[in-house]
């Protein structure tokens, strides 16, 4: 027996729930949608329209002047949110490992005098397929959107920056294997909870040597899908906000992701700890059984 092995179980355990909680987050509509790995500010997109297009009868968008209510023309967050809802353009679109979803912030896009930033939540109106391997791609989102409308506008009429698709196609390659690497630490993870109750109801070092294995690989497997998922988070939401800004494009990064998928790697990394200690332990131990029997 070996009731030490139950604390790496309980560890395994809680680290094999918020793998799995990473991989599917945002699968379907309201489930955790907080827990994004980027999300697609594009309420405010509409007011680079406003401010330098919609008032020239000359311009591609010019006729979406007269879809606004005179009553709020004035208002340019107000004007820019009617432009981009005619647009067939959702307030955000939220990124996640299977799918992306989209929605609009109520009760307000933006926090004025009565509306305070806390009081603004997502309405998420709905989700695409989930895709494995699946990869985040705003300029075909965007673009769809804009062919639905029915309205001949193109996003050259917006000012979409090419440097946004082009930097987060550098980043292609990285969220795919992301996405591997969470499979592959959850498979890793699910043994290692397994040799670990196996480990409770025997002893030796033998089994403290398959834990300590199975606990390597699976720390590797989910840190570096963590090291790897954040460097998506980081780099991409700085380059969103660099190169959309003139825009208002504005890209939320996934810091609740973040702390969800570390949370894992930090429970794996004691789970490898204790393993250590229990197989250098049990060393120890037989060398002074061995040590006594002979003396």
């Amino acid at each position: 027996m070996r009731p030490s092995a139950l604390i790496p179980a309980l560890l395994s355990a809680a680290a094999l729930v918020l793998a799995f909680l990473c991989l599917f987050a945002g699968h379907k509509k309201n489930f955790m949608e907080d827990y994004s790995i980027l999300t697609l500010n594009t309420s405010r997109l509409g007011e680079g329209v406003v401010n330098g297009t919609l008032g020239n009868s000359d311009s591609t968008l010019g006729s979406l002047w007269d879809l606004v209510p005179d009553s709020i023309q004035n208002d340019v967050s107000e004007a820019a949110g009617v432009v981009t809802e005619k647009l067939g353009i959702e307030d955000f679109y939220s990124a996640h490992l299977l799918d992306y979803c989209y929605g609009q912030y109520t009760p307000t896009e933006a926090a004025n005098a009565t509306v305070s930033a806390g009081d603004i939540h997502k309405n998420v109106t709905g989700c695409s397929n989930q895709t494995a391997m699946f990869y985040f791609n705003p300029t075909q989102i965007i673009e769809d959107a804009l062919n639905k409308s029915g309205l001949d506008v193109t996003l050259d009429d917006l000012e979409w920056p090419a440097d946004i698709q082009r930097g987060l196609d550098t980043l292609r390659v990285v969220s795919i294997t992301a996405f591997v690497l969470y499979c592959i630490s959850i498979g890793l993870i699910f043994l290692s909870f397994i040799a670990a109750l196996v480990a409770v109801f025997t002893s030796g070092r033998l089994s403290a040597c398959v834990n300590l294995l199975l606990g390597i690989l699976a720390f590797l497997a989910i840190g570096l899908a963590s090291a790897l998922v954040t460097a998506v988070i980081e780099k991409g939401g700085d380059i969103i906000n660099e190169h959309g800004k003139d825009i208002g494009l504005e890209a939320g990064k996934g810091k609740k992701f973040m702390a969800l998928t570390w949370v894992s790697t930090g429970c794996m990394f004691l789970v490898l700890v204790m393993w250590c200690v229990e197989t250098c332990v049990g060393r120890r131990r037989k060398g002074a059984y061995v040590n006594g029997k002979h003396g």
